[in-house]
């Protein structure tokens, strides 16, 4: 088993020592802790709160590939408690002056920009590191990850902390990550998932008969959008000054105040468009850099693009699957350039 976990994360010689042992070690306590979701429903010891999270999963993990074409196999059918707020950390890395992120190459998973850390201790040494470099760094909690169909992934109880929405968003997300998979294109790849987890809780949310839950969500998507608007237009703006023939001072204030505008626009925004809402100011009060703008443009860029390509199908399935998997086989840059441009389901 070791073995094949050390290929399945994709560690390879030209990581340390020390990154093979906590990648390994978190996930081989993960994988031996799972309890199976059906016998902990049926278990009277159960805690009342929790049969009530893993039946709601349960109905959407069947319903993942009922009606959703998403892969029937035995991820999200057990359960571990992990004990803590993340189950693993996220390092994400950009030069000083650019919004190109660092990136770090696997086999398997290629090329991603980011490096996971079930450690704390490690994530935050990894982080100091490459902070000497000179680099900007951002440092997320991560609420679940996939295997990408290597291993059976469990429900983890950070997937379970909030409500139905966002476990099935989890569910739905982790799992088209099993469907399609592009080697060396993150950005493609979580706007993939991020689009089948969208059209899959609105369907979700429809199916079970939940107009306000339904209401919320798209409250939320719009308020995403506007969000990510205000995240493109700052990224733009910021290429510009990255651009220009300042000198490293000037660049270094003209990169502050630029930040010190988006967090104006976005008080704005939250005071008059979104009526008082402050769900996103714990993003704006902590430290935004490169990094942070790099990681969350990851998430969002292409998601329209693929909302698109959902309609255009229909909003059938496996027709979209066929779809992602004809642009998935081109090469970059042709692949985010038919996306953009795709105006058919063939």
């Amino acid at each position: 088993m070791l073995a094949a976990v050390i290929v399945a994360f994709g560690l390879a010689g030209c990581t340390s020592i020390s990154y093979y042992a906590q990648s390994v070690e978190g996930h081989v306590q993960i994988m031996a802790a799972r309890k199976n979701v059906g016998r902990l429903i049926r278990d009277p010891s159960t805690p009342k709160a929790l049969r009530a999270k893993l039946t709601s999963a349960s109905a959407m993990r069947r319903f993942a590939t009922e009606q959703l074409a998403l892969p029937d196999n035995s991820s999200y059918r057990s359960y571990v408690d992990i004990g803590r707020a993340d189950v693993t950390l996220a390092v994400f890395a950009a030069p000083q002056f650019s919004l190109t992120p660092i990136t770090w190459c696997f086999p398997v998973f290629g090329c991603v920009p980011y490096r996971g850390y079930f450690s704390q201790k490690s994530a935050a040494e990894n982080a100091a590191e490459l902070q000497r470099q000179g680099l900007d760094v951002y440092v997320s909690g991560v609420t679940a990850y996939s295997t990408l169909g290597w291993f059976s992934d469990p429900l983890l109880s950070t997937m379970l902390r909030q409500d139905d929405t966002y476990i099935a968003s989890l569910i739905f997300h982790e799992l088209a990550h099993q469907k399609i998979y592009v080697n060396n294109d993150s950005a493609f790849n979580e706007a993939f998932a991020v689009a089948v987890e969208t059209s899959g809780v609105r369907k979700w949310l429809r199916a079970t008969g939940d107009p306000a839950g339904l209401r919320r969500y798209e409250t939320d998507r719009k308020r995403r959008a506007d969000f990510l608007g205000l995240i493109a237009q700052t990224r733009d703006e910021l290429r510009q000054v990255y651009g220009s023939p300042r000198a490293p001072a000037q660049m270094a204030a003209a990169k502050a105040a630029t930040i010190d505008k988006l967090r104006m626009r976005y008080r704005q925004m939250r005071d008059k468009r979104w009526a008082g809402y402050r769900g996103y100011d714990a993003w704006f009060n902590a430290p935004i850099n490169n990094a942070k703008l790099a990681a969350t443009a990851v998430y969002g860029e292409q998601v329209p693009a693929f909302l698109h390509l959902f309609d255009v199908c229909s909003g059938d399935y496996p027709r979209f699957y066929a779809a992602v998997r004809r642009i998935a086989d081109l090469h970059e840059p042709s692949r985010a350039e038919a996306l953009k441009a795709a105006d058919t389901c063939n």
